[in-house]
């Protein structure tokens, strides 16, 4: 049976386990590239505190980097399949070349500006006396690495695309466990503190680039690699940000949230309140990355079901992953709520920035059981098809609601009202994207009575024709 064909066939279940899995374990391994990164830095003797500071306040930094990576990747993925969906293979092979070339154009200009401003930049993110020399010295030796990132990144994308997840999967697992391995040795064997957390870093993102570029180059790939296609072709270029402009437009906003939160943490609990955020925004990672991995595989699932006029199979799949993600963040709700200092633990022990991270993980993540409406809820839209629908509920949970009642509850309420403002934004978000769910789910029932008395009418009308078909026959 044809692979697409399975996804309207096949039960729910089983589907959703066969292709949400290798993207839960994809989406956790890129989680722990940052998690391991931030518990190595905690645990640095005597500077623990402030190096995870400054740690957090780099964090718009990597998170504008990644956008790009993302500019680049997912539009040159994407592309890719579209192209040899219709049958044109020279131009998917041309994009290869050209993804490699942009990662190097835009690398060397992030670099260049990034050294050069670095130090402003990072006072205007929220970098005090304290934590600047911690916040610059991971920083400057992550841009050095900003090329290997964004041609691991987005060639990452392209291997998945050119079809082999598998060998896409492999390649991020080593370089997670390079990372890991590398922190420890740099941190404590070499004593480098938190720039040894930064070496560890780019000589993963490089292990990882050239294992993706080896992958196109030793002649592995179904789309062959070729010199002449490094030279840019501006409407492949063109076509490459028309589709990645809008996960990189969501990280730029995730980006400016991060800046806007780090100066309030600055202005109402100090430099520790960053630090404090940093290991709370780390563990919601860790229970959100999974989520993210249930929309990846249930996309595919729910458009093909929803383009084949299937309504209830495309509605069962998004009810199947919003009871799997509600149970994973139920779970995390309550480890967090009953034993925050063993999770906390693990990043600082610090006695003060503990009972500030305490403090806070409580309150930030008090929503985190509904919430999983509010996320499977915008990735059931946008796979239906309803692109500015899901735009609008992805950026209203974390860009539209966050960042004024950031900018305003602390005015009242001082910290603690930094730490209210997700699960407040959280709320309403879920309650509004709810709402739009229910109608669409709603909406379903009228379709199929529709669908249903058309069948049925045209079943009568074919009928009567047999019958008076039959009557002129006598």
């Amino acid at each position: 049976m044809d692979s697409q064909q399975v996804l309207g066939t096949e039960p729910i279940r089983k589907l959703l386990l066969k292709y949400s899995i290798p993207a839960i374990i994809g989406m956790l391994v890129n989680a722990l590239y940052n998690v391991v990164d931030r518990i190595f830095i905690g645990n640095i003797p005597g500077v623990g505190p402030l190096a995870i500071t400054g740690l957090g306040i780099t964090m718009p930094i990597m998170t504008i980097i990644l956008a790009f990576g993302m500019l680049i990747g997912i539009g040159t993925a994407t592309n890719i399949s579209i192209k040899l969906g219709q049958g044109k293979k020279e131009e998917a092979k041309k994009l290869i070349g050209n993804a490699m070339a942009l990662a190097l154009i835009i690398g060397l200009i992030l670099t260049f500006i990034g050294i050069v401003f670095a130090d402003k930049i990072l006072i205007a993110f929220g970098a005090s006396e304290n934590t600047l020399i911690y916040a610059s010295d991971y920083i400057h030796v992550i841009l050095m690495g900003t090329i290997f990132n964004l041609l691991a990144f987005s060639l990452n994308h392209s291997i998945r695309a050119d079809g082999s997840p598998k060998i896409s999967a492999g390649i991020m697992v080593v370089g997670c466990v390079t990372n890991i391995i590398l922190d420890a040795v740099f941190i404590f064997i070499f004593n480098i503190g938190i720039k040894g957390a930064a070496y560890a870093t780019i000589t993963s993102q490089a292990i990882t680039a050239i294992l993706t570029l080896n992958y196109y180059l030793s002649g592995k790939s179904n789309l062959k690699f070729a010199k002449s296609s490094l030279k840019l072709d501006k409407k492949l270029v063109m076509a490459v940000f028309a589709i990645g402009v809008s996960p990189f437009a969501m990280q730029l906003a995730a980006s400016m949230v991060q800046v806007i939160s780090n100066n309030a943490l600055k202005i109402y609990g100090g430099d520790l309140a960053i630090g404090a955020m940093t290991t709370i925004s780390s563990i919601s990672m860790i229970f959100l990355m999974p989520i993210f991995g249930l929309n990846q595989g249930s996309q595919p699932i729910i458009g093909f079901n929803y383009g084949a006029k299937q309504y209830n199979r495309a509605k069962k799949t998004y009810l199947a992953s919003l009871i799997a993600a509600t149970v994973i963040l139920l779970i995390g709700t309550i480890i967090v709520q009953l034993f925050p200092k063993i999770i906390i633990g693990l990043f600082n022990r610090d006695k003060e920035l503990m009972s500030i991270t305490v403090s806070g993980i409580r309150i930030y993540l008090l929503m985190m059981p509904i919430v999983g409406i509010s996320i499977t809820g915008t990735n059931y839209i946008q796979s239906i098809g309803k692109a500015k629908i899901a735009m609008f509920l992805s950026l209203l949970r974390q860009v539209i609601l966050l960042i004024p009642i950031i900018m305003i509850l602390p005015k009242f309420i001082g910290l603690n009202g930094v730490w209210l403002a997700q699960p407040i934004s959280d709320f309403i978000s879920t309650l509004i994207t709810g709402t739009i769910l229910f109608i669409e789910l709603k909406s379903y029932n009228k379709i199929s009575k529709e669908e249903h008395n058309k069948n049925s009418n045209k079943n009568i009308n074919t009928e009567f024709a047999i019958e008076s078909d039959t009557k002129d026959f006598r």
